[in-house]
């Protein structure tokens, strides 16, 4: 048995060496503003980028102490939607919160 395992150990390693591009991911983030306010940034964390109640906190102190914070890093298409989700309702709640995307 122990001939058998090295053997799959040995296929699965050669496999990880095939040269594949792995698609650009980008980072998504909040800009701040002095109109938004946090319990939004907190709502859309929560709702749009799935944050647990304690990390949406941290990343809106982020974006209210220092000006930005991450939100997370997708693939191009997502980090797109997200982007427009976040900006979607922003708007529709009457606030001026920015989203943006830059290439990780």
């Amino acid at each position: 048995m122990g001939h058998y395992d090295s053997e799959i150990e040995e296929g699965v390693g050669s496999q990880t060496d095939i040269d594949v591009d792995e698609p650009p991911m980008y980072k998504v983030m909040l800009l701040n503003d002095d109109y938004t306010t946090m319990e939004f940034v907190v709502e859309v964390l929560i709702y749009v980028f799935q944050k647990s109640s304690e990390e949406a906190m941290q990343i809106m102190l982020n974006v209210h102490r220092i000006g930005i914070g991450i939100c997370g890093v997708y693939p191009y298409e997502i980090a797109e939607t997200k982007v427009e989700t976040v900006e979607d309702l922003a708007r529709e709640n009457g606030f001026p919160l920015k989203c943006i995307m830059e290439r990780d």
